[in-house]
């Protein structure tokens, strides 16, 4: 069968519901983020935050998307709709606010406007927007580094162990991707959970362990990031068996473990190896620089 037979939004569908809202609103479609999430991994709330018009094609069975949205303060938005599963008929126009009671019992295309959107994903969210439990999160400048030596892409498959934050972050960039959080420890698991529930992602896979029969129903990752643990060399060794060409990035505060890596590195062949340490001091209330921890980024890319 061919893919596109298997949609239920087709091309020809999809410009079917651009041509009714063209035609029935003075919408601004010139710039309008296209978004199918019907049966799909995709990012709902992330993906209104930062675009001002989006086009959401679903299917039925989301009885509190509207609820989910205005929780995560989109309440703001106007939301243009019809009833019905066909691009026909009288056109509706309400604020998500008023909308939260409603859900949607059918496939439909409906628009998504957002004044407050900004236009592009800010990194370095700042750490009071996670949620609290047992993680302690890195620095947002030393997150907005990570980030930066990841090289996110909108399709990356990102394996992310002990990195709560990173993979948050790393889930709104790759927003046609997927993103693995290994998460050891149970409480970790939950703070992680709280994190996508809030953050309203739907492309992170959270699992307990790096053992074959784990990582062989996730996809294949392209890029990883650890923070090293005495369980280094088993999580390289592991993620090199699942994708011989994946690209790495390793945290660690630890001399002992930096000084390690090399020889891993040389041993798994991963090349190019790159190094830095970031140090950041912040002006506190009595005016005197408070330096963090200062940790080593390793990062470099395995030829398999």
């Amino acid at each position: 069968m061919n893919p596109r037979e298997s949609k239920m939004f087709t091309n020809r569908a999809i410009l079917d519901w651009l041509e009714y809202y063209a035609a029935n609103t003075d919408l601004d479609l010139e710039k309008v983020r296209i978004l199918d999430i019907t049966g799909k991994n995709r990012n709902l709330i992330p993906t209104v935050e930062t675009n001002r018009t989006v086009l959401v094609l679903t299917d039925a069975g989301h009885p509190d998307i509207f609820y989910t949205m205005w929780n995560a303060g989109l309440g703001e938005c106007e939301i243009w709709y019809n009833e019905g599963s066909d691009p026909t008929g009288e056109i509706k126009h309400d604020r998500l606010a008023d909308m939260i009671n409603r859900g949607i019992n059918a496939s439909a295309g409906m628009v998504i406007c957002n004044p407050n959107a900004h236009s592009t994903y800010q990194i370095g969210l700042e750490n009071e927007s996670f949620s609290t439990g047992s993680i302690r999160y890195v620095g947002r400048e030393i997150r907005a580094v990570i980030m930066n030596k990841l090289h996110v892409a909108a399709q990356d498959v990102i394996c992310i162990i002990s990195g709560e934050s990173i993979a948050v972050e790393a889930a709104m960039m790759a927003g046609d991707g997927d993103i693995i959080a290994v998460e050891y420890d149970r409480s970790d698991r939950e703070a992680m959970e709280a994190n996508v529930e809030q953050f309203g992602l739907n492309n992170v896979d959270i699992v307990d362990n790096l053992e074959p029969g784990t990582l062989n129903r996730c996809p294949v990752p392209n890029k990883g990031f650890l923070v090293a643990s005495g369980r280094l060399e088993a999580e390289l060794a592991a993620l090199l068996a699942r994708s011989p060409d994946i690209r790495l990035v390793i945290y660690t505060l630890e001399l002992n473990v930096l000084a390690q890596i090399p020889g891993l590195f040389q041993k798994y062949g991963i090349e190019d190896m790159e190094v830095l340490q970031i140090s950041v001091s912040k002006l506190n209330s009595k005016n005197v620089f408070e330096a963090q921890p200062s940790p080593w980024i390793i990062s470099g890319t395995a030829r398999g």
